[in-house]
């Protein structure tokens, strides 16, 4: 961003732009599920909208737009209307501070990974919002294992990330990329693994699914809503995805880093090219694995996730006393 530009028009223009990738990323990673697991699957799918059915995607938007929004009777409705905002929110705020290059950052706050870690969390008081205020055993009863899988994967999330800030010895986004190196990817490997099945947990993705299980929980918190509220849901999933797959790559790939990333655009597109192979992984654990059972879910997260995180800890703890 220029530097002579008045301050309120560059926090405009920021503003903006993060607004529009804020917009477009989810989608383009929603469109890209769709093709990757059909043709995982070995099924075509829609392919009436656009080529290929690249415009599937804003044909569902139409239709979510037409649908009639209802709310229950028997629902909490300032907290039931009010959840997909919560649930939304706090993705938008943590684009603001991921930085796509070394110059191509919104705002370059100070401990920017504590604030994305923080507003990141805050995204699932949504899906709480939305169980209770439904009005209904069911969204409560997966709004209620929601809660339960943010306290359990939450904490071997912020380890794994913890880790990375010590070896770079900032809290800072920029600086953990300025500061990492190649042979990070072996040194922080175990908790790479820790922060990536963390994080789909975190999505509620498949394996992690257990709160919105249609086969045991209707659709969970999810379950009476319509039109735009329900599609505003579906783009929180996305949206996180695409945070999570970007803040793996800033903290384990080394972001921008690569051949020729003093050109900013080459840094840029190094950045979204490593978080579009880490989107893909999401994608590919939805079509290739089972959902857990709930008790199996916790037992991952405390007996294997949350060990191995603790050693990664302390392994890093001694490096960096090591090499200092």
């Amino acid at each position: 961003m220029p530097s002579e530009l008045p301050l309120l028009v560059e926090v405009a223009l920021k503003a903006a732009v993060v607004l529009a990738v804020f917009l477009t990323m989810p989608l383009a990673l929603g469109q890209l599920e769709h093709k990757v697991m059909g043709h995982m699957q070995g099924r075509l799918g829609p392919m009436e909208a656009g080529p290929h059915g690249i415009l599937q995607l804003v044909a569902d938007g139409i239709k979510f737009v037409q649908k009639e929004d209802v709310t229950p009777a028997a629902a909490d409705r300032p907290v039931f209307r009010l959840a997909p905002a919560v649930a939304l929110i706090p993705y938008l705020v943590a684009l603001a501070v991921i930085p796509f290059g070394a110059a191509w950052v919104a705002a370059d706050v100070p401990g920017s990974l504590l604030l994305v870690l923080a507003v990141t969390s805050v995204g699932v008081i949504g899906t709480l919002m939305a169980g209770w205020g439904s009005g209904n055993k069911y969204s409560l009863l997966g709004g209620m294992r929601a809660g339960a899988q943010l306290v359990s994967y939450e904490l071997p999330l912020v380890i794994a990330a913890a880790s990375v800030a010590m070896a770079a010895g900032t809290l800072s986004l920029t600086g953990i990329v300025q500061e990492w190196s190649w042979w990070w990817l072996l040194w922080q490997a175990p908790a790479a693994l820790v922060f990536l099945a963390a994080s789909v947990a975190e999505l509620q993705r498949t394996p992690f699914d257990a709160p919105i299980a249609d086969s045991e929980v209707v659709f969970g918190p999810l379950t009476e809503y319509t039109g735009l509220r329900f599609a505003f849901f579906l783009l929180a999933e996305y949206a996180g995805m695409v945070v999570m797959a970007l803040l793996f790559t800033v903290l384990f790939l080394g972001g921008w880093r690569g051949p020729w990333d003093e050109i900013a655009v080459v840094g840029v597109l190094w950045t979204l090219l490593k978080a579009a192979v880490v989107g893909v992984v999401f994608l590919w654990l939805r079509v290739a694995w089972p959902r857990v059972r709930e008790d199996q879910l916790q037992r991952f997260a405390w007996l294997v996730l949350l060990p191995v995180a603790l050693l990664q800890l302390a392994v890093t703890g001694v490096g960096v006393v090591v090499l200092q």
